[in-house]
């Protein structure tokens, strides 16, 4: 039972990691990248005021997929446990992110494939915590 239980979360994790890493993105998804502000502020961005902005849009970007990804779990009264996963995976996002974004390390199947084993661990962990 609990296996299907597991598969379930999943499947809804997967769903609302689809809907928070495109569809709900938004400027957030330009905000990230070092070379839209130098483009939308025509400025070197490391002698501005503007050189850490695109890190505040990781990091709202990373809670906000954290979050809405791990919500199945907030009506289970992990409450602790909720908060630490959602921090955990909005600081992996966040590297993950930067990493495909700005540093140019990893691709669009790389960034994804990491972000299904946070769904996947975040599930077993949460799950777990269930019984």
């Amino acid at each position: 039972m609990i296996i299907v239980f597991y598969f379930k979360i999943v499947f809804i994790m997967l769903f609302l990691h689809i809907l928070a890493d495109y569809n709900l993105q938004g400027i957030l998804a330009s905000m990230k990248q070092k070379e839209w502000w130098i483009n939308t502020y025509n400025v070197n961005i490391n002698k501005t005021k503007y050189r850490y902005d695109y890190k505040v849009a990781l990091l709202a970007h990373g809670f906000m997929w954290s979050f809405i990804v791990c919500l199945p779990f907030l009506f289970y009264k992990l409450d602790l446990a909720f908060i630490i996963v959602v921090t955990i995976n909005t600081i992996i996002h966040d590297i993950v992110d930067d990493l495909k974004a700005n540093k140019k390390k990893i691709n669009l199947i790389q960034d994804q494939r990491f972000h299904f084993y946070q769904i996947i661990i975040s599930a077993v962990v949460l799950v777990r915590l269930l019984k």
